[in-house]
Order: structure tokens, then sequence, then C-alpha cells
């Protein structure tokens, strides 16, 4: 152990990793009644995965906090306390953010880790709901994170995972961390992208437990009923539709931010984290899934051929590129002397997938839009956010969402 500065025992970095942040995430009781893009691969993140990159929906201005303190348990924190319900919040990126925004929240966001490279035009579908991060500062610079920013930021709560930013950013430790918590606010999340990474040895969490659990925080039950039902009605959709397993494509993921000139591409088996959630509810048959060992994977041309799925999708696709950027890099594709000769590439099967930091508004699309590619004769074709989309086409009900972001249950 070392010691603070007021003389009490700190967790060393070590024993927290080792702990899960227990040591110091549990008993403290911090004050949260109101205070006050880059596209380069992070520490601790695959080869060819981006690092993830305020206007208010509608939602009421809380009434003053009668809740009084209590408290919410998740790992690897433990139980953290809370002196009454939050209002101000900052978080890592768009898994935690948009359960926040879900939650009707975005004006208490004061900051974010990353403010680039959110798939922002899932929001733009929604009536009367409008997310814009030109005001919010993007914490993550320059290849660190200031520390000096958090207590500027003064946040009620900050929603992460204390062991995923001490590997974003490794001059933070769990000294760090437990100052934040002790002086300015508690901290609760849990990194649910991935599962089985070496260091992550604590409890992983569905999107909807971990969605739960922040509903939780805020005090936002109804709201996280009400979109769950959201959620099962489009997973019911979907199951009652999908066509037999024999007759469903295979679809081959890439990442966007492969080298396209070159010919160098980032592939995936479709994994168990929340990155995927939308691929396993859908059944999708990963083309790759039997062809690598690992989280990812470093192919060229001629391997991808090897393979030859029916279909690629190109994840990140949403959220990087622009559709300018994205047909051009696909165009690339099909000029290569190798690549021309895929299936996907000779019957357009060449799709923009969805960034694997979700939420439940960001996955509630990502799951509409996989369904329209995969199986366009069951659930109608892929035609792109920027098309029309009538009433009748939707897998979800647009407004219903809208609505319950607004607070109308």
């Amino acid at each position: 152990m070392t010691r603070d500065i007021e003389g009490r025992e700190a967790p060393t970095r070590r024993e927290y990793v080792t702990y899960g942040g227990a040591l110091f995430g549990g008993t403290l009781l911090a004050g949260c009644t109101g205070g006050s893009g880059s596209e380069s691969t992070p520490t601790g993140t695959d080869a060819g995965e981006p690092s993830p990159n305020a206007g208010d929906p509608a939602s009421p201005e809380p009434d003053a906090d009668e809740r009084g303190p209590f408290s919410v348990t998740m790992e690897p924190m433990g139980e953290v306390s809370f002196e009454g319900t939050p209002e101000t919040w900052m978080a890592y990126f768009s898994t935690y953010g948009d359960m926040a925004i879900a939650l009707g929240r975005l004006d208490g966001l004061r900051g974010l880790v990353f403010t680039e490279n959110w798939p922002t035009a899932f929001y733009e579908r929604l009536p009367g709901v409008d997310v814009s991060f030109d005001d919010v500062p993007q914490l993550f610079a320059g290849g660190g994170l200031d520390k000096e920013a958090f207590y500027e930021m003064d946040c009620d709560v900050h929603l992460m995972d204390p062991n995923f930013i001490s590997r974003l950013a490794d001059d933070w430790d769990a000294d760090d961390h437990g100052a934040i918590e002790r002086d300015v606010g508690p901290i609760i999340g849990n990194s649910i992208r991935r599962r089985d990474e070496d260091w992550h040895d604590y409890a992983y969490y569905s999107l909807y437990d971990a969605f739960e659990t922040i509903a939780e925080v805020f005090d936002e039950r109804e709201r996280y009923e009400a979109f769950e039902r959201v959620h099962d009605d489009l997973r019911s959709t979907i199951r009652s539709n999908l066509p037999p397993v024999d007759e469903r494509p295979t679809v081959g993921l890439l990442s966007i931010n492969s080298d396209f000139e070159d010919g160098a591409f980032y592939a995936y088996p479709v994994h168990d984290g929340n990155g995927h959630k939308q691929y396993r509810d859908l059944g999708m048959r990963g083309a790759f899934d039997d062809h690598m060992e690992g989280s990812y994977g470093e192919w060229d041309y001629e391997k991808l051929l090897e393979v030859d799925p029916d279909a690629l999708l190109f994840q990140y696709g949403f959220s990087h590129v622009s559709t300018e950027e994205f047909e051009r890099r696909i165009r690339r594709m099909s000029e290569d002397p190798v690549g021309r000769k895929l299936t996907a590439v000779e019957n357009g099967r060449l799709y923009r997938g969805g960034t694997s930091y979700q939420g439940p508004i960001i996955n509630l699309f990502q799951t509409e839009a996989a369904a329209k590619q995969f199986y366009p004769d069951a659930f109608g074709e892929w035609n792109g956010f920027e098309s029309a989309t009538g009433e009748a086409d939707r897998l979800f009900d647009y407004e219903r969402v809208a609505s319950i972001v607004a607070g109308d249950f």
C-alpha cells in the first residue's frame, strides 16, 4: 500500500487491478448533487480497432433530489455510494454515454473521453432528439488523459471502467481513480465490448444488465423498462422472421480502418461481447469464426478469397467514415485484381457496419441495419440512413424511442 495526501493507505495499481477496484470503490461517499478525433489505437485495444474518438432532447429538468443517499453495486468497483441522484456526468465513450442519453440525461453531460466517431446519424432518425457534442470537451488528447479536467468538470458521476482507463492512459493508476472518487464523484462502469480479455478478470455484463445498473444510478427505472420492451419486441420480430440457418449468408467482418490501398485487412470472428451483440441476435454465420484464433487476424486479399464470404460487413463504417469515404474504399477493393474476384464484391454485398461501442439506442439501429443487410427477403432491403425509410419498413418504433428519451413512457 501507498499513502495518499491525507495519510490514509491507498491501493497500488497492482492491487487495484488484482482486486477489481473494490479497495476504494465501495465505501467512499462522494458528493453528487451537482457541481459547477482521433482514430489512433489506444493502449490495450486490438490493432485495427479505432480509438472511439449538447443538446437537450426535451427531457424535463430534474426536481430537487428527494432520494437521499443510496448505493449501487457493479464490478469492478463493488458497492458504490451516492449522496443523491447524479445530475452531471461524463463517460468514456458511446456505450455508457448512449445509456445516459437514452435515460434523458443529455443535459447533464460535461465531458467525454472521446467525442469523435460517434454514429450520431442514428439520433437524427429520432424526432425531437438533438444530440450534438460541439460544446462537449474531449478529454483524451496527445496520447493522454488530463487529470485536471476531471476536477474542472466536477461531475457527479463518472461512467467508465477504471481498469480500461488505466490501459488507455498508462499514466493513470489506482491512486488517480481513488482521488477522483474521493474529491470529485463516484466512478461506475464495466468494459463490456469484448469478453475473455486477460486483464478483465471480473464479471462481465450484458448490455441490458449494465444499462439497468446505470438506470439505477440515475433513478430511471421506468425509462429503462420502456427501452427494454422496445428491445424485446425487436428481438421477437427478428426471431420470428429469421430464415433457416442453412439459408443465411456467411458474413465476414472486416475493419473499415484497414489498409485498402495495400490490401491489408483486420478480420474478426463474431465474439460474445456487447460489441457484436446484434450479430448474435441475428443468428449471423460469421465467415471467419473457424479460421482464426484470438480476437482478430490480419489478412490479405488472397486469404479473404480462400474463405470467400457471401457478404462483407465493415465494422465502424457508420462511425468512422462518411458515406463518400466508405464508397471510395469499397471501389478500391473492387479495383484490386484479387479483390474483384470476391463473391461479396461480385454481388455488391459490401455493407457499412456498426461501432462495437454501442449503448441501447445505437444497438437498436445497428440491429435493424444488419437485419436488412443480411436478410433483405425477410426484413426489407437496406437503403442506408441517407435514404427515406417509411414507417412500415422499420423494425422498431422510432417515435416510441424518441418519446422515451423525452420522458413520455
